[in-house]
């Protein structure tokens, strides 16, 4: 998702979705910082920078 102009994003939540289940991978919030879930901890890089009009990530293995 890209934010588009005059939008204004707050937060950005990744999800995983395998079968049957969604697990949570990513939050970044720019008041509260980034949480990663554990599963996912050293693995999730921020892609885009500055605010979250750009909120991509990338998931490394």
């Amino acid at each position: 998702y890209r934010a588009q102009e005059q939008e204004q994003v707050v937060q950005v939540t990744w999800l995983k979705r395998g079968p049957g289940a969604v697990a949570e991978v990513a939050v970044l919030n720019p008041q509260h910082g980034e949480h990663v879930q554990e599963p996912f901890a050293g693995r999730v890089l921020r892609h885009g920078r500055g605010d979250l009009g750009d909120g991509a990530i990338v998931l490394r293995n």
